[in-house]
């Protein structure tokens, strides 16, 4: 069983001898309370049960916090990988106007929202039946049988290396499904075309309602 798993220290090849011992689990549990963009020890744990061999994920990440991973999707999650400014316009729709998102992230210059496991076999079906569906940009589905590049626990040096925008917080963390991210396509190039309509499949909220805004999460 890893060290991870047991919640022991662990150690960090890349510090002086005298700060080696960093008990990482405790770090993100501790960052997690206070920035969206930090995975917690939960969300670790939810991404790396997307592998095979889980342990061994973990095992790899508490000696190199800052090493990217790369995950199959299907099981646990899908990903639907779009342009950054086309997804800036979705996680606005998808904050401002609906449920707010799942795990989303930055690598070479696109972004990718973390969905249901299914998403990426039904969602090219569904907007190739929406009148709007040839107005969003290209993107990519991965599902059974892809994998993605995942970020890593702890942000490098390397501005170009893949980063969380919304990182997993959460063992189960809730993950939009097609319809959703349908939505959130079309509303997006709708905004696009015209910035004053407003059309949402969700009802006004309560004033009393907690409200989630996203900038707080970034």
């Amino acid at each position: 069983m890893s060290a991870w798993l047991r919640d022991q220290p662990l150690r960090d090849p890349g510090a002086p001898d005298d700060e080696r011992r960093t008990d990482i689990l405790a770090l993100l549990q501790e960052e997690g309370r206070h920035r969206a963009a930090q995975v917690t020890a939960p969300g670790a744990r939810w991404l790396t049960s997307a592998g095979a061999y889980p342990r061994s994920m973990l095992a790899l990440w508490e000696t190199r916090p800052t090493a990217p991973a790369v995950l199959p999707c299907g099981a646990v999650f899908d990903v639907v990988n779009v342009p950054t400014v086309f997804g800036r316009r979705m996680l606005d729709r998808l904050w401002e106007e609906g449920p707010g998102s799942g795990p989303v992230a930055m690598h070479r210059g696109r972004m990718m929202l973390f969905a249901a496991p299914g998403t990426a076999q039904r969602l090219p079906s569904l907007l190739d039946w929406e009148e709007w569906g040839d107005s969003v940009p290209p993107m990519l589905c991965h599902g059974i049988g892809d994998a993605v590049t995942v970020p890593p626990l702890a942000q490098g040096q390397d501005a170009a290396d893949p980063r969380w925008l919304v990182a997993p917080d959460a063992r189960h963390p809730w993950l939009p499904g097609p319809e959703v991210l349908l939505w959130s396509c079309v509303r997006a190039v709708r905004a696009a075309s015209s910035p004053t309509v407003r059309i949402s499949i969700f009802p006004p909220a309560d004033q009393d309602a907690k409200v989630y805004d996203v900038s707080r999460r970034r």
